[in-house]
């Protein structure tokens, strides 16, 4: 029998704010364990917590890029469950009344991963396993969160990949987290269940918790689907518990039985007011959000002229599709700018880390300005090429490498004349042009080129010498 797969996923996201969501502590990533604490964090008699104002800034901002509906009223709540890194034995998360709902992420398919919710809270700290024994840093503890929880509308392995990878990208583009899934800054937990295919009613769900890379994620899934298509084809029941994923052997394993609401002991946070937004306040953070990624994909390709590959390559990182945004306000040629950040820039980089943070040492002016002189037919793609390969290597403008002998136009008549002289110093290979082999035509223009001394339009002169050689 076949079975489908059904997949909701909660992803975990902290926050970009400087300090914490309840106190004034760093949440900066690192530094000596249990240093980035206080009393507060740490859950100390007598203590109280007080909402940091940013972390429901950012939370609106997450929720209005995800196509959510703003609540002008929210509450934060009390999660109770005693784990060894939970200082205070609770966790102030929100329950019945998230800040948002009801949203909507859009695929490639054109396929809607529906949002139910997104609600603020705050981190755990964290256990670290030696070979003495198992000890606990409280650095993360009170790092702020959003918890951005879909329906389970996701059906294959790939949907569920893509989503992520969306949702991490629009979560670094309006600024709302760093999403470094390496350092746990964005994390996925992953509710599976599996039912006969064409069937309506899904099966028992089991949850695999924080995967911390797309890669394991989809592992993890693969397995935890073939693991319960097992059991059902043998007769056996799917039973609902929570699982971790062992990356070395690919294979999930029970971590605790499934837990429901009512086992956390949710009541209203009795120690925090509750938090009310205006509609004026909701628009005011709505205005600020810049433009997300799939627009600036459909902008680029339906306005400048770019294939969807280009835009994809453009739109990966905010960085570079800000330096591309501010090289284009000199130029039109979006093409040639485009062609320019893909292939020389992007090849100065190494790693994606250094693709994201796109910082190159040639400015988006200093770009432009060469373009400029490609429009302006006063340089030819080659001489541009190696310019900007200097331009990279310095930070200098293209005026430092181009003499006014470089940026001198070659008149048509001149064109025309290396154009006729090359096709009769070529006669081989004016011959085979003749014959079919269009490459031949790459040793006339060669020889045009010299002639020239490399300031000649090459596609400009393709075109005379064809004309020529009839």
């Amino acid at each position: 029998m076949k079975y489908d797969l059904v997949c909701g996923l909660e992803t975990h996201v902290e926050l970009s704010s400087k300090s914490k969501i309840f106190c004034g502590c760093t949440t900066e990533f690192g530094g000596e364990p249990n240093t980035h604490c206080c009393p507060v964090c740490l859950g100390h008699p007598g203590t109280l917590p007080v909402l940091n104002r940013e972390v429901v800034n950012l939370a609106v901002m997450a929720g209005l890029a995800l196509n959510c509906k703003i609540q002008n009223f929210s509450k934060m709540d009390r999660k109770n469950y005693s784990y060894p890194d939970l200082p205070k034995a609770y966790q102030i998360s929100q329950f019945d009344m998230p800040l948002c709902k009801d949203g909507f992420l859009t695929l490639s398919s054109g396929k809607r991963i529906r949002i139910e919710r997104i609600h603020i809270e705050e981190d755990a700290g964290k256990l670290v396993h030696t070979e003495k024994g198992i000890l606990i840093d409280c650095n993360r503890a009170g790092v702020p969160l959003i918890e951005i929880v879909t329906k389970p509308d996701i059906s294959s392995i790939d949907e569920a990949k893509e989503y992520v990878t969306k949702l991490q990208q629009i979560m670094r583009y309006i600024g709302v987290s760093d999403c470094k899934m390496q350092e746990g800054s964005m994390r996925c937990d992953v509710n599976i269940s599996v039912k006969p295919h064409g069937e309506s009613v899904p099966g028992i769900r089991t949850e695999i918790k924080n995967m911390n890379s797309v890669s394991n994620m989809a592992k993890a899934m693969e397995y935890e689907y073939k693991r319960q298509c097992a059991l059902i084809e043998k007769g056996e029941k799917v039973t609902q518990e929570t699982l971790r994923f062992n990356d070395a052997e690919g294979t999930t394993s029970s971590m605790r039985s499934k837990e429901d609401a009512d086992d956390y002991r949710f009541f209203p946070e009795p120690d925090l007011v509750n938090i009310v937004l205006t509609d004026a306040e909701i628009n005011g953070i709505r205005a600020n959000l810049p433009e997300l990624p799939q627009s600036r994909v459909k902008r680029y390709t339906e306005e400048l002229g770019l294939s969807t590959e280009e835009a994809l390559h453009l739109t990966k990182y905010r960085n570079i599709s800000d330096y591309f945004e501010r090289a284009l306000k000199g130029t039109q040629s979006a093409k040639l700018l485009a062609n320019f950040i893909i292939g020389q820039i992007f090849a100065t980089f190494k790693t994606e880390g250094e693709k994201e943070a796109f910082s190159p040492l040639t400015t988006p002016s200093q770009l432009c300005d060469l373009v400029k002189l490609l429009e302006d037919k006063k340089i030819n793609k080659n001489l541009a090429k190696i310019t900007l390969d200097k331009m990279l290597k310095s930070g200098n403008p293209c005026t430092e490498y181009l003499s006014d002998e470089d940026m001198s136009v070659v008149e048509e008549s001149t064109l025309r004349a290396f154009c006729r002289e090359a096709a009769e110093e070529n006669t081989k290979a004016a011959q085979d042009y003749r014959n079919g082999k269009e490459k031949a035509l790459m040793a006339i223009l060669g020889t045009v080129m010299k002639k020239s001394k490399g300031k000649a339009d090459g596609e400009k002169a393709l075109e005379i010498i064809k004309e020529i050689l009839g």
